[in-house]
């Protein structure tokens, strides 16, 4: 206790010195509008751990499209609307561009080695590159086709089991499930059902540590220099572990694919590492991938494929199951489709979805409702400008609150009702990073460079679960399946499971 006081006062001392030399600057800077702010802590007490996208969505209503926060010591800028995130995102992209080091999502990137969380500069324009011509691109994205395929298949086999024992069908789990596994065999060449060999934890307990973990923020993030404070709170040693097993991991990965003597595109299937592994032996892209930049990599597409994937189907069966009208007529649509592919009764096979106009407007109006990443991810200022005659300094923290422009009464009528329809017309806006009114995947330099593998993995699933199933809610469970609360993280999902009755469709 003794021990504690002493850290404590010390604490104490060095807040308050660091207070002084702050109060001692003079400010002349015009900043937007925000709550009024504490000493030494600013908004700190009032920022919410859980969903604070929320909160900020109420600042909006009271503040503007324009809040000024202080985060500890952290200068930061919430964005609540699409024409203030047009001057984010394009107008003034290159200046809004950088991201922000956190010490959690820097430790997880290798030192931001990776396309998400790399500030802006040659290192990320290269890694950028990469994802684009290499890993993420329609020919790429294409060629995974026959495994996306046949995992769902099982996913329709499963279940059409569970319906016929009865049995309600957890679909978070099972969504979840596939997207590892698909996500798995894309990246890796293999499923992970079960623990590694190297390992004592599952592929799943990882992904949902580091999901955690990248969602935290450490006391050194609002305080800059006092990184001590996290090792008392024992943030650093839970960041530490959570980083060993998911080196553990990639480690054993690369040793398999540096092992195998065939390699996978032999096979007539190149899954992620072999690409990359095949460019650090090249070496044609005037630049040096190390093992650390693979690893990083992986970190980026294992966490933000699976997490937002499978909270994007989620919430769209959820929004379904509330609004029967909407699931009748994609149902509809759907099942048209099914009988003129002429397709077997467990699979809709294919991904020529493009005549698919309501359940390309179901996938929106969710997206708008239920963004996977409803702040986005946030960036951070490499210099100073001017918004709206606001003076914004250079490495401001910036939020853009994509679930708040997605429900802008200015915009959108009748902004908390799902109304898929609105998405019909010609001049409907798209999620592609043009319209700003809808920005789920980001826009700009950041735009999140997997768009079309998640897409083509929402797509195909909800094809199969909408077209092959009847679904219903079990007795008794009505209110507690079709809640809209949401559970924390950076990639937000429903808080309780959704657990429906399926009822496979005879045609």
């Amino acid at each position: 206790m003794h021990l504690f006081l002493q850290l404590l006062l010390i604490l104490v001392l060095v807040i308050s010195l660091l207070f002084l030399i702050q109060k001692t600057r003079k400010d002349v800077t015009k900043q937007p509008p925000g709550p009024p702010r504490l000493p030494l802590i600013g908004n700190l007490h009032q920022f919410p751990s859980s969903c604070p996208h929320l909160w900020l969505h109420e600042l909006s209503k009271k503040y503007g499209p324009l809040i000024f926060l202080k985060l500890g010591f952290i200068s930061t800028l919430v964005v609540s609307s699409a024409r203030m995130a047009k001057q984010v995102m394009k107008t003034q992209d290159q200046t809004f561009c950088s991201r922000p080091s956190l010490a959690a999502q820097r430790k997880l990137s290798y030192n931001a080695l990776d396309v998400v969380f790399a500030p802006y500069g040659g290192c990320w324009k290269q890694l950028k590159k990469i994802c684009v011509l290499h890993l993420f691109s329609s020919k790429k994205v294409q060629s995974f086709s026959s495994v996306r395929q046949e995992e769902v298949c099982e996913m329709m086999k499963e279940i059409s089991r569970l319906s016929g024992e009865g049995r309600v069908v957890d679909l978070s789990e099972m969504m979840m499930s596939l997207t590892c596994t698909v996500i798995c065999r894309i990246a890796f060449g293999k499923r992970y059902d079960g623990v590694t060999s190297r390992c004592r934890w599952s592929f799943r307990d990882l992904l949902k540590d580091a999901q955690v973990m990248l969602a935290t923020l450490s006391f050194s993030d609002y305080f800059p220099g006092m990184g001590w404070i996290d090792k008392l709170t024992g943030m650093s040693a839970r960041l530490d572990k959570v980083f060993m097993e998911l080196n553990n991991f990639y480690e054993e990965i690369i040793e398999e694919h540096l092992n195998t003597i065939e390699p996978m595109a032999k096979s007539g299937q190149e899954d992620i590492v072999d690409v990359l592994l095949k460019l650090q032996r090249e070496g044609s892209l005037g630049f040096d991938i190390t093992t650390d930049h693979i690893k990083a990599i992986l970190m980026n597409i294992i966490v933000g494929a699976t997490e937002t994937t499978t909270a994007t189907v989620v919430w769209v069966m959820t929004e379904l199951m509330r609004n029967p009208e909407a699931m009748k007529r994609l149902q509809e649509e759907t099942r048209t489709f099914m009988m003129r592919k002429k397709t077997s009764d467990m699979m809709i096979k294919g991904e020529d979805f493009e005549k698919l106009v309501y359940l390309k407007a179901v996938v929106k109006e969710t997206m708008r409702l239920h963004p996977a990443a409803p702040l986005l991810i946030p960036r951070e200022t490499i210099g100073k400008c001017v918004i709206e005659g606001y003076e914004i300094q250079e490495k401001t923290l910036v939020f853009v609150n994509a679930w708040a422009i997605g429900r802008d009464p200015e915009f959108w009528e009748n902004p908390e009702e799902f109304t898929p329809e609105r998405f019909l017309s010609d001049k409907a806006v798209d999620f592609r990073g043009q319209d700003f009114e809808l920005i789920p995947f980001g826009s700009g330099r950041r735009i999140c460079p997997g768009m079309q593998m998640g897409l083509a993995m929402v797509e195909l699933a909800l094809v199969n679960l909408i077209g092959l199933f009847d679904w219903a809610l079990p007795a008794g469970m009505e209110e507690e399946n079709l809640d809209l609360n949401m559970l924390p993280g950076i990639a937000v999902h429903k808080e309780i499971p959704l657990r429906l009755i399926a009822m496979k469709f005879c045609c």
